[in-house]
């Protein structure tokens, strides 16, 4: 294991913040003797179950490097955020988006797709290996020239740097209150199957682009932005990209953060990464579906919020999933789902202003179009 620090400047060129990244198997010069991985906790630095999760990881992959058991390059991050871990709000942490700008810290990174179609023209050809060492190359060197100029931006720029030629990127988060789901690329969707299965996912949802820049499509995304600019060119999907949701962000227990650990390295192993004995697949929970198809439900009007349906509940269109109260008025509003699918995350506040969050109902129909992600 080798560990490294990455300071991260803020006013006169002053480190104020580090970054600490943990480095298993091959040196970067060697890694393409096998596959690099790239696994980073809590980008949202008050989503902490990654943290812990990251924390068993580190303690499991020093081992398995230590043993001679890692085939390639692992990178661990284990808090990805240490602007984000500074700020607190009336004695809150507040770590989704930057106080500076109001700028969420998993939004806005460099799409380098752009730069590439225009530095590829007419380099690309039938081999698919040569194809993918030189579209990395490449995608490193855009990532190396963006122009920053906050430190937020820098430690976008840090992070995307180490994970832009990543042959697997995971980056783990949680919800307000949760089942555990992921999020990936619609092209993507068979190579995550054994994650999904692996970790127990209640959703997969899918995009070609969910908006926003977020971090999984930055590395992912590109892939299959150039096999479409270049169509000659044999271009495979070099990178699965998955935002990995941990369920709540109260779910922090040393059962869960082992379990999901595993999972995590049976996923690995599965990848060829890991050299351990890999177990059998789980079945799937539930199928992958668009994230056209996500249901977001909000708030009529302000009161006291009960929901009548449970995390991970599978419902139908019409069905009642929760209540609005007004106690002065007593108004009660029943908010009902438009479509089937699965109850998959919700908010942790039991009291709602009028247009505030409620849930999400994971469907099988795309329905939506635009920015998918919100703010």
């Amino acid at each position: 294991m080798r560990q490294q620090s990455h300071p991260i400047a803020t006013e006169n060129n002053v480190a104020s913040f580090q970054l600490t990244s943990f480095h298993f198997g091959s040196a970067a010069g060697e890694r393409r003797q096998g596959k690099k991985v790239y696994i980073q906790a809590s980008l949202h630095a008050d989503e902490v179950p990654a943290m812990l999760v990251a924390h068993v990881l580190k303690r499991e992959l020093e081992r398995l490097d230590g043993e001679g058991r890692i085939r390639g390059e692992i990178i661990l991050i284990p808090a990805a955020n240490p602007i984000g871990l500074s700020q607190v709000v009336h004695n809150t942490p507040f770590g989704r988006y930057d106080l500076a700008n109001g700028i969420n810290f998993n939004r806005s990174y460099k799409h380098v797709a752009a730069d590439l179609k225009i530095s590829l023209a007419d380099r690309l050809g039938a081999d698919a290996a040569a194809n993918v060492a030189l579209i990395r190359e490449h995608a490193r060197r855009s990532v190396a020239a963006w122009d920053t100029d906050n430190p937020t931006q820098d430690l976008k720029k840090t992070l995307l740097g180490m994970a832009i030629d990543a042959d697997v990127m995971l980056d783990l988060h949680c919800d307000n209150e949760a089942v555990l789901h992921l999020y990936t690329g619609t092209p993507l969707a068979e190579d995550v199957k054994p994650l999904a299965a692996l970790m127990g996912a209640h959703a997969t949802l899918l995009a070609r682009e969910s908006g926003g820049e977020p971090f999984d499509e930055a590395c992912s995304r590109l892939w299959w932005d150039l096999a479409a600019a270049f169509p000659d060119a044999a271009i495979p999907m070099g990178c699965i990209g998955v935002t990995v949701e941990l369920r709540g962000e109260r779910d922090v227990r040393y059962d869960l953060a082992e379990q999901d650990a595993r999972a995590l390295l049976q996923f690995l192993a599965c990848q060829g990464v890991l050299d351990i004995e890999p177990a059998p697949l789980p079945a799937l929970i539930a199928e992958p579906t668009p994230l056209e198809g996500v249901e977001p439900i909000a708030a009529p009007h302000s009161g006291v919020l009960v929901f009548l349906k449970k995390l991970g509940e599978r419902v139908q269109a019409g069905d009642a999933v929760a209540d609005i109260v007004n106690p002065v008025s007593g108004q009660v509003t029943t908010l009902r789902c438009t479509q089937s699918g699965v109850l998959f995350a919700r908010t942790a506040h039991r009291h709602l202003l009028r247009g505030m969050h409620v849930c999400k109902v994971a469907g099988e129909v795309a329905n939506r179009t635009g920015n998918l992600l919100g703010q």
